[in-house]
């Protein structure tokens, strides 16, 4: 089954090719639906079936590298187009198609009617396309390529509606639109692509490979932990992984990348794009095990990014908005476990938010659909009974994501904060309990805004539950938010954390140069969990106590700090004063006016005007006098006969 492997990207692939080059002339939802969601659909058995043929498979033969051809060959650097099968690539694998699939049949109910129908599931197939060969790519090189190609998808599918306007929270008001949104995404990635780029030139130049295998093992066999190079080399593999997964300080893309269609939104937050940062952190686990400096900065970062992002989350009154903030939130999460070494806690969290928070941007997505694209919470309320399914299965991922047990982000998020205070990190793990609280608190303020009380619409509206098409995908992610985590429970829990065992081949050689600081009992570990739930159980209870009274909705408090929050700490203004501005006037008067019209335009004008004055002085010779013709004759044979006798 491995050699089938290359398939799993074919067929997205051949989705794309079909939509994009005929979508138009099939000029049919059903047909374009059904090879945009079908391709997918069958990847994503495809790869159920290598996972199957793994499993029945011993742990040292599950890992197998598929070369389709030779792509570079430049001196010394060799690049095959091969794919590395192993069971972490698969599991991404796993979650890309199979949340994608989902994602991709909710659409076609979601984007009934569109114009340009055929070419946005063209997009959502290159998207995945994309994503497949970021994650199960063998080497640096191709990796970056899927890198580059979801940065290209999310331009083209958040800027969709390339035409409308949306909310940008204050620093632009009324003046942005879709498209502006897309081009922010994409240039702010392009900041931290570069670090990755040049790290990648380093990772070559130290180790006269891309390929992954051979760079890890010459990094184990001849790199001192705590070498500077390799210290670059993962700050600046982390510097990419800051724009694509919304880190501090590239976080500022993923709010305003809701601008584009809802379902652009669930594929980017959950299944694919914002993951791939933390995919590449993980894949290169040995390499930042090699430096400890860098998973230092790499924890607090996440910690940090998880703190900030889930205080703004508090007082947004967009729908997706707060989703978005959450998404940065539980990114930071992730990186948080990557940077204290719990590889498998941050992978798990990867797994276990591809299926809660899809289920979220799916339901809000359903809950715009319905209520004509209004997506204020204050102006809602009281749906919960004309879209039942909604409700509840948005119910079950708002109880997910707050840490809640047994469902899925309990063991996810529980396992991250348990082995960062093991490692030693109380005050990382005292700032990750507080943040569990506040994403409690913001989900239900949303849960409780958006689907209970009494209705705050107006007549024009009449909200109705969404089809079949857009419910089923809700339910099955309901299923997957609910028995998710049980591939994670913990020992203390009975468990036998075969996520962890499944993933162990991958990080074994990492987990070898880590330290560990500290061995926890049983009982701190009860301790802690018992903390974790009591800090999701205050924040709903918070909630419901200051939302559930009609006085409190659409109220703004008048203080420094809600205003601090709302504005999003002034941090999209400060980049505008401190970089947009400057360069849009240095390019508008240095480059354009200065170099580009005095310079550039200045050498052609010139040109033509030297031109013209010679030919003007040039054009007195046409006199209309014979014998002056005859005399210039003359004297240009004379001169040409002088130059030929003196040489």
């Amino acid at each position: 089954m491995y050699l089938f492997a290359p398939y799993i990207v074919a067929l997205p692939l051949a989705g794309f090719l079909l939509n994009g080059l005929f979508g138009k002339k099939f000029a049919s939802e059903k047909i374009s639906g059904a090879i945009g969601a079908g391709v997918i659909g069958i990847a994503f058995a495809l790869a159920a079936a290598i996972f199957a043929e793994m499993l029945a498979s011993p742990p040292e033969s599950r890992s197998h590298v598929v070369s389709l051809f030779s792509w570079i060959a430049a001196g010394s650097l060799t690049v095959d187009w091969a794919y590395q099968i192993d069971q972490l690539s698969i599991l991404m694998t796993l979650i890309v198609t199979g949340v994608g699939f989902l994602i991709h049949l909710y659409s076609i109910g979601y984007m009934h009617g569109d114009p340009a129908f055929w070419r946005f599931f063209a997009y959502l197939n290159l998207f995945i396309v994309m994503m497949l060969n970021l994650v199960m790519a063998n080497n640096f090189v191709l990796m970056f390529l899927g890198w580059e190609g979801v940065g290209l998808c999310s331009y083209l599918l958040i800027g969709f509606w390339h035409d409308r306007k949306f909310d940008t929270g204050g620093y632009a008001p009324g003046t942005a639109t879709t498209a502006d949104a897309a081009k922010k995404a994409f240039i702010v990635n392009r900041i931290g692509d570069f670090g990755f780029l040049i790290a990648i030139f380093m990772i070559f130049q130290q180790f006269s490979s891309v390929r992954f295998d051979e760079v890890f093992l010459k990094a184990s066999a001849v790199t001192v932990q705590g070498d500077k190079t390799m210290f670059w080399i993962t700050l600046l593999l982390f510097l990419g992984a800051t724009g694509k997964s919304a880190q501090i300080p590239l976080y500022i893309w993923l709010p305003d990348a809701m601008a584009g269609p809802t379902p652009v939104s669930a594929l980017i937050h959950a299944a694919t794009m914002v993951t791939a940062g933390v995919y590449m952190v993980a894949r290169c686990a040995l390499l930042y095990a090699l430096s400890p400096a860098t998973m230092s900065i790499v924890a607090i970062i996440g910690t940090a990014t998880a703190f900030f992002a889930a205080t703004m989350g508090l007082v947004q009154n967009d729908i997706k908005k707060v989703l978005a903030y959450s998404t940065v939130s539980q990114l930071g999460y992730m990186f948080m476990g990557l940077g204290v070494g719990a590889f498998t806690a941050g992978i798990f969290h990867v797994m276990t938010h591809a299926f809660f928070k899809a289920l979220l941007f799916l339901g809000a997505g359903s809950v715009i659909h319905a209520m004509h694209d209004e997506q204020d919470i204050t102006a809602m309320g009281g749906l919960k009974t004309t879209m039942p399914t909604t409700y509840k299965t948005f119910f079950v991922a708002a109880l997910a994501i707050s840490g809640i047990p047994p469902l899925a982000g309990f063991f996810s998020k529980d396992e991250i904060l348990f082995r960062t205070f093991a490692e030693g990190s109380i005050l990382l793990w005292l700032v990750g309990w507080v943040t569990a609280g506040m994403t409690a608190f913001y989900m239900f303020r949303l849960v409780i805004l958006t689907f209970e009380g009494t209705p705050r619409w107006g007549h024009d509206k009449h909200p109705h539950e969404s089809p079949v098409l857009m419910t089923l995908p809700l339910v099955i992610l309901g299923v997957l938010s609910v028995i998710g985590g049980f591939t994670g429970v913990p020992q203390a829990l009975g468990g036998s954390n075969a996520l962890e065992r499944w993933l162990e081949p991958v990080f074994a050689k990492a987990t070898e140069h880590l330290t560990r600081i500290h061995e926890t009992s049983v009982t701190m570990e009860y301790f802690l969990m018992i903390l974790s739930v009591v800090a999701g159980v205050a924040g709903i209870f918070v909630a419901r106590g200051v939302f559930s009274k009609p006085e409190r909705i659409g109220r703004v408090p008048a203080s420094a700090w809600y205003r601090l929050l709302w504005r999003k700490y002034y941090v999209d203004e400060v980049y505008d004063a401190a970089v947009v501005t400057p360069v849009v006037r240095g390019s508008e008067k240095l480059l354009w006016r200065g170099f580009d019209v005095n310079v550039i335009d200045g050498i052609v004008n010139g040109t033509a005007k030297l031109i013209d004055l010679g030919s003007q002085q040039i054009r007195k010779l046409q006199a209309g006098v014979v014998q002056v013709y005859a005399v210039t004759f003359v004297l240009g044979i004379l001169i040409i006969l002088g130059i030929l006798i003196l040489k």
